[in-house]
């Protein structure tokens, strides 16, 4: 068998098992209300469905990635596709909201193995081409992640619940197959030494306690959740002096002096805070125009095509002229397609300004998901790869969820200082009163505006701290695995 099919081999896999992980994120969602009904889950066993995934998985990606780095990024990502399968089996039987809400958690933990290695794993074996093969990999998650809701929304309908669970299994063992079968002929490399247990458990506790708050804070508010703010201070402190200290640390926060890697994550950070807060409050603004809740879902399966179709061609586009261009160029179109959502007022208004700011918007994530993920890889050593995807998995992650609380509350003062009252919802459905209306279309382009200045904060942090010669310098040292 010849390497470039191990490697395609391998790139399958890492799309299956990323897939089974980006999908059970949402398809939960489908499924909730007859969840409900079957195990009485009432509205904290829904939201504690949604949390508990979403909890392991934000807390667990430095930890995952570092595991990767030390027993190796292929066995580590079978390891994540076997316990995923396991939990989605456990899932599959929950008798009750408890045992549920545990198989939930578990497949986090699964999750986080899956998704940070799949990554490290592409830079493993792709060496000099990562940006191609993380661009073909992020539009083959794409299909995936649009079928994944209609797909689960039928097995709830006509078969049961509990089959968005069971599917998992064949899917992971065809993951785990692939995985095996394309095992490189070169020694796969990765670090020596024990795990660092202080920072492992520091990490988790902090990354989890932030996530909690802000997911939590987003929904009832933030004046209880003080304590969780504290600990994840604290910890996150704690963790920066153990990793100072230790002698093999989990993070070696050396990393970030590397020019590439600390712009690469400060870019993803903001960018990927400005496609959260774009996604959630655009799709209730096309409600509240008048479109049911089916057609905003489905305007966002355009986007999804550009990118299936484009996000592997620029991905080696950057990979063959350097990254600058494209990680500057993306997040101004992403920007300039947000500040054309501004001129929504009414429903006719989307099939001009809207539909031409989706397809600017559209184009600058093509050109930027696949370069952005490649260089904040790359720029780590190889025997770092696992670590580097996962502090690029977390960075995504916090910004993504700080910036829906922070643009959340944005749009909720806008709407009360333009006459909103207490017991009015900013962007709600069917919002009848002029008032009320002009305030939400109001709270909804302060929103948009906040969306526009963080993605045109990381087009900034690009033009000014990618290198192209530092991203052409790591090209050059991976030559020789690449070539073998």
């Amino acid at each position: 068998m010849s390497d470039d099919l191990r490697r395609r081999l391998t790139l399958f896999a890492t799309v299956l098992g990323s897939s089974l992980a980006f999908i059970d994120a949402t398809v939960v969602i489908v499924a909730l209300p007859t969840i409900e009904r079957d195990l009485d889950l009432g509205l904290s066993g829904q939201q504690w469905v949604l949390l508990s995934y979403s909890l392991a998985l934000a807390s667990l990606y430095l930890v995952a990635g570092a595991i990767g780095d030390r027993v190796g990024r292929r066995e580590v990502f079978v390891a994540g596709a076997v316990g995923f399968a396991a939990a989605s089996m456990l899932a599959g039987l929950a008798p009750n909201a408890e045992i549920l809400i545990v198989a939930r958690l578990l497949q986090g933990v699964a999750g986080s193995l899956l998704t940070t290695n799949s990554l490290a794993l592409l830079r493993e074996v792709y060496g000099r081409d990562a940006g191609r093969a993380v661009g073909l990999w992020t539009a083959l998650t794409s299909v995936a992640t649009i079928a994944g809701p209609p797909a689960g929304g039928a097995l709830v309908e006509w078969v049961s619940w509990r089959w968005i669970f069971f599917v998992n299994l064949p899917l992971a063992a065809a993951a785990v197959a692939l995985a095996l079968l394309g095992r490189s002929t070169h020694r796969e490399e990765h670090r020596v030494g024990a795990l660092d247990i202080p920072g492992a458990v520091l990490a988790a506790t902090g990354f989890g306690a932030l996530t909690y708050g802000m997911v939590e804070g987003a929904e009832g508010g933030f004046g209880g959740l003080w304590w969780a703010f504290v600990l994840a201070a604290v910890a996150l402190g704690a963790f920066l002096v153990v990793e100072r200290r230790s002698s093999d640390p989990m993070l070696p926060l050396e990393l970030f002096r590397r020019r590439n890697f600390a712009f690469a994550n400060l870019e993803t950070f903001l960018v990927y805070a400005a496609l959260g807060g774009n996604f959630v409050f655009l799709t209730l603004y096309l409600q509240f125009l008048g479109f049911t809740p089916f057609e905003a879902g489905l305007f966002s399966i355009p986007t999804s095509v550009i990118m299936i179709a484009l996000a592997a061609r620029f991905g080696a586009l950057a990979d063959r002229h350097g990254p600058r261009l494209y990680l500057t160029a993306g997040p101004v179109l992403i920007g300039a397609g947000t500040l054309l959502f501004l001129l929504l007022e009414a429903r006719n208004d989307f099939w001009t300004f809207g539909v031409a700011g989706l397809v600017l918007f559209a184009l600058g994530l093509a050109m930027i998901v696949a370069p952005i993920t490649a260089t904040a890889l790359s720029s780590a050593p190889e025997q770092y790869a696992g670590i580097a995807s996962g502090v690029n998995q977390t960075v995504s992650r916090l910004g993504n969820l700080l910036a829906i609380a922070a643009i959340g509350l944005v749009i909720t003062l806008v709407f009360e200082a333009g006459g909103g009252t207490e017991e009015a919802i900013a962007l709600a459905r069917g919002q009848r009163d002029p008032e009320l209306r002009a305030a939400s279309i109001d709270a909804f382009r302060a929103g948009m505006v906040v969306v526009a200045l963080l993605a045109f904060a990381g087009a900034v942090v690009a033009a000014l701290g990618i290198s192209n010669a530092e991203a052409a310098r790591v090209k050059q040292s991976e030559a020789g695995p690449a070539a073998a």
